[in-house]
């Protein structure tokens, strides 16, 4: 049975600005290691800016450094706010990641749903929508072979990714808007989560287009899974932890702007009962597998949680779930 085992690093620590980081870090360049030398499929983090959990500003700084301690692992942003960026310095930059991890990188470009962010990075958060097409378009521009003009004048911009003609760039999002860019684009389409409609429209418009594409959403959705032997006592142990990064996410919804798990919860207990997090014994993970689960997301550092406990879920997944797989 083939499973797809990803561990997610977003990076989220307990909500205080004295918070002290560089462990964590350190821990997750550790972690990475350990998990590409124990089989999994992936490694993925997503960007934000401005966040009291600490939550991932620099994805493709943390990707890099994933790169050089690792040899096969897929390493994905989950997404990456192409808006914010000088689209030719992002290129510039993806090149070089793609070049570090031999055509291991990819990415879901998203918009992105927090003008403070835009504020921050000075950009107008008004022309997001041109933003997002102008970035796209000059990346895939800038990693082709040929010079092109640019704002009035003929450049060629180095090195070339890796991967020929590209990495592979998805296009994220809920809404129509984003369905038919990513089919305009000619470039894969990934909701967070299974949106038949969307898919849909996704494929009509890749058909009057003349291009080809597909869709690709996470089997559970946004679902984190940690693995404990005693789930009861994890939540007891674990619970305000996964409530610091599930407080913060609320705390940015945005109206008339579609998001994954955005139901807030008052409590731990709330939390438990939505399933964005799970915590499950060995054999209810490994019973789910035998029944046809093929994906298993972990977050060992999420909100917070000590380095130590996020040690203990991830090599119980690798002692007591892998190898019977």
């Amino acid at each position: 049975m083939s499973l797809l085992t990803a561990l997610r690093l977003n990076m989220t620590n307990i909500a205080d600005p004295a918070a002290r980081h560089t462990g964590r870090y350190q821990a997750a360049l550790d972690m990475a290691e350990y998990a590409d030398s124990h089989g999994f499929t992936a490694v993925s983090g997503e960007e934000h800016h401005l966040a009291a959990t600490g939550w991932l500003p620099s994805p493709l700084i943390l990707a890099a450094a994933i790169a050089g301690r690792t040899r096969r692992l897929r390493i994905s942003i989950n997404a990456l706010i192409v808006p914010l960026y000088d689209p030719i310095r992002l290129a510039e930059d993806i090149a070089v990641l793609d070049n570090l991890a031999l055509g291991r990188f990819s990415l879901v470009a998203g918009m992105g749903y927090r003008p403070e962010e835009y504020h921050a990075a000075r950009k107008d958060w008004s022309q997001r929508g041109a933003l997002m097409d102008h970035c796209l378009s000059v990346l895939l521009t800038a990693w082709r072979d040929e010079p092109f003009e640019y704002d009035g004048a003929l450049i060629n911009v180095t090195p070339k990714p890796h991967t020929r003609p590209h990495p592979i760039v998805f296009v994220g999002g809920m809404t129509a808007a984003a369905a038919r860019r990513a089919a305009r684009f000619g470039l894969p389409f990934s909701p967070p989560m299974a949106m038949p409609e969307l898919a849909e429209l996704y494929e009509r418009e890749l058909r009057s287009q003349g291009k080809q594409g597909f869709v690709y959403h996470p089997e559970n959705g946004s679902t984190v899974t940690l693995v404990h032997a005693d789930p009861d006592q994890a939540w007891a142990r674990y619970g305000g932890f996964i409530m610091n990064e599930a407080a913060e996410y609320s705390s940015w919804k945005q109206a008339r702007v579609p998001r994954p798990n955005e139901i807030p919860a008052a409590s731990v207990q709330e939390l438990r009962g939505l399933n964005n997090v799970e915590i499950l014994t060995p054999a209810q993970l490994l019973g789910q597998i035998r029944r046809g689960r093929k994906e298993v997301v972990v977050n060992p550092l999420i909100g917070g949680l000590p380095i130590d406990e996020g040690w203990a879920t991830l090599q119980l997944l690798v002692d007591e779930v892998l190898p019977r797989v």
